[in-house]
C-alpha cells in the first residue's frame, strides 16, 4: 500500500471502488433509519431473524432452477428467493406472537434457528451437485463486496428511495407504532399492517444488503448505528438522522478500508467501523453515554453527602437550643457530626472539603468543630424542610409509621424539585408557613426528650 493507492481510494478513482463505496454508503443510510424504528420497537433480533431466514430461500430457488434445467445463478431470482422466505419468517414470527402466549423473542428465536437450519441442510444438498460449488452460495451468507456490479448498486438505489419516501411519509405512523403501539390503536391505526409494512421494508434492506455484508452480519449493520445514535440524542428525528449518518460513515470508511486492505473482507471492516462508532457514542455521549452518567451519579452522590452533612448539623443546632424562635451558629464538634450517619472520617472530611469550597461552612476539615456559615445554615434549612415535609406527607397521607418513615423520606428528598416542595406545603395545610422559610417539628423524638420548636428558621 503506497501513497498513490491511497489518494486513488480517497479520491474514488476506481470504478469498482466507487461502485462498492457508493453501494455500501447507500446501504449504511437504510440500515440506519430502518434499524432506529427496529431498536426502537424493541425487534432488534427481528432483523436477525429475517436476515437468517433468507437463506432457505436463496438456496431453494437455486436447487429448483438446477433440477429444471438451469444453472440457478440468477441473482434476481435469488434475491426473490430471499425476500419470500424472510417475509415468510416475519409472518410467522407475528402469527406464533398474536396466537400463543409466547412472547416476541421467544417467537423470533424459533424461526431463526428453523429457518437457518432448513437454510444449511439444503446448502448442504447444493454442494453435492456439480453446479453447485461454483454457484458462489457462500457469498450470501458471509458477503462478498468486491464483487458488487451495477445491478447491485441500482436495486440499493431503489430500495434507499422506497425506504426514504415511506419512512417520511408514515413517519408519524411509525414513530406511535414504537412508542405506544395501544394508543395507536385507539385512535383507529392499523397497527398490524404498519408492522408488516416495517417489516417489509426491512426485508427489503436485508436482502439489498446480503451481496454487501452477507446475512450473518447484516444484523449488525442494522442495529449498531442506531444503538450508536441513541447514546446522543433524545429526539427521535434526530437519532434517526444521526443514525443514517453514522451508517454511511460506517459502510464509505468500511470500504476504503478493505480497498487499501484486499485481504481484509470489506463486511467484517464495515461491521467493526461501526462497532467503534458504538464504542465511542457509549462513552461521550451526550444524552446517555458512560461518561456523562458517571458525571451525573458522581455530582448526586456530592449532593447527597453536603445535604446529609448541612441536615445533620441543622438537627444538632435544634437539639442544642430546643425552645428558641431563631437558630444561632454555633461550633458543633466534628465527632458529634460523625456518629450521626457513622461516616468514615475520610468520607466526612471529603464532604467537608467540598462545603468549605461551595462556602457552606468556615472551617476546614482538620478541625475539631464545624461550624456553619449563613447561606450554610440558610441551605441546611432547606435541606432540613424538605425531608420533614416528605416525612410529614408519608405519615399522613400513606399511614407509613413514624419510625419506618424517614428512610423512605431519605431516598427521595434530594432530588426534590422547588415545584414539588410546593406542592407538598400546600397539601400539608395544618403547618401553617409565612415569607421565611420555616422547617416543620422532626416527628422523631431527640435526645433528651424534648421535641424541636416548629417556629425555628435560619
Amino acid at each position: 500500500m503506497d501513497w498513490e493507492q491511497i489518494i486513488s481510494v480517497l479520491f474514488l478513482r476506481d470504478y469498482n471502488t466507487r461502485l462498492v463505496v457508493f453501494s455500501t454508503l447507500l446501504l449504511g443510510v437504510t440500515c440506519g433509519i430502518m434499524g432506529g424504528f427496529l431498536l426502537l420497537r424493541k425487534r432488534s433480533l427481528m432483523g436477525d431473524t429475517l436476515s437468517h431466514a433468507t437463506l432457505p430461500g436463496i438456496v431453494g430457488l437455486f436447487l429448483a432452477g438446477v433440477f429444471l434445467g438451469n444453472d440457478g445463478k440468477s441473482f434476481m431470482l435469488l434475491l426473490v428467493g430471499a425476500a419470500v422466505t424472510g417475509l415468510l419468517g416475519c409472518w410467522l414470527v407475528l402469527f406464533i406472537r398474536e396466537h400463543t402466549r409466547l412472547k416476541d423473542d421467544a417467537a423470533m428465536g424459533i424461526v431463526l434457528s428453523v429457518f437457518f437450519g432448513a437454510g444449511v441442510a439444503l446448502l448442504g444438498m447444493a454442494q453435492t451437485l456439480p453446479e453447485g460449488s461454483a454457484a458462489g452460495l457462500e457469498s450470501f451468507i458471509y458477503g462478498k463486496t468486491a464483487s458488487m456490479v451495477a445491478t447491485d448498486f441500482q436495486i440499493l438505489v431503489v430500495v434507499s428511495l422506497l425506504v426514504l419516501g415511506i419512512s417520511i411519509l408514515l413517519f408519524k405512523e411509525f414513530k406511535l407504532l414504537c412508542f405506544d403501539e395501544t394508543f395507536a390503536r385507539s385512535l383507529g391505526f392499523s397497527t398490524r399492517w404498519l408492522d408488516v409494512l416495517m417489516l417489509g421494508l426491512v426485508t427489503a434492506v436485508t436482502v439489498a444488503g446480503l451481496q454487501a455484508v452477507g446475512l450473518i452480519l447484516i444484523i449488525a449493520f442494522l442495529i449498531t448505528p442506531a444503538a450508536a445514535a441513541r447514546f446522543w440524542t433524545e429526539k427521535l428525528e434526530r437519532m434517526l438522522i444521526l443514525s443514517s449518518i453514522l451508517g454511511g460513515l460506517s459502510g464509505w470508511i468500511g470500504a476504503s478500508l478493505s480497498a487499501l486492505l484486499p485481504r481484509m473482507p470489506a463486511g467484517a471492516v464495515i461491521v467493526l467501523v461501526a462497532a467503534g462508532f458504538f464504542v465511542f457514542s457509549m462513552l461521550f455521549g451526550t444524552a446517555r453515554g458512560v461518561l456523562l452518567r458517571y458525571r451525573q451519579h458522581r455530582e448526586l452522590r456530592f449532593l447527597v453527602s453536603r445535604q446529609h452533612l448541612l441536615r445533620a448539623l441543622f438537627e444538632i443546632l435544634e437539639g442544642q437550643q430546643s425552645g428558641v424562635d431563631e437558630l444561632e451558629v454555633t461550633p458543633v464538634p466534628y465527632e458529634e457530626v460523625r456518629i450521626t450517619r457513622t461516616w468514615t472520617d475520610r468520607a466526612l472530611n471529603k464532604t467537608l472539603a467540598h462545603a468549605f469550597r461551595d462556602g457552606l461552612v468556615k472551617t476546614r476539615p482538620t478541625d475539631d468543630t464545624i461550624l456553619l456559615s449563613s447561606r450554610g445554615l440558610e441551605e441546611a434549612a432547606k435541606v432540613t424542610r424538605n425531608h420533614r415535609l416528605w416525612e410529614l406527607y408519608l405519615i399522613e397521607f400513606a399511614d407509613i409509621a413514624t419510625s419506618r418513615v424517614d428512610r423512605g423520606a431519605d431516598r427521595v428528598e434530594h432530588v426534590l424539585g422547588e415545584e414539588l416542595v410546593q406542592a407538598l406545603e400546600a397539601k400539608l395545610q395544618t403547618y401553617r408557613w409565612d415569607e421565611q422559610v420555616l422547617v416543620p417539628a422532626s416527628p422523631h423524638p431527640i435526645a433528651g426528650g424534648v421535641a424541636p420548636s416548629t417556629e425555628a428558621t435560619p
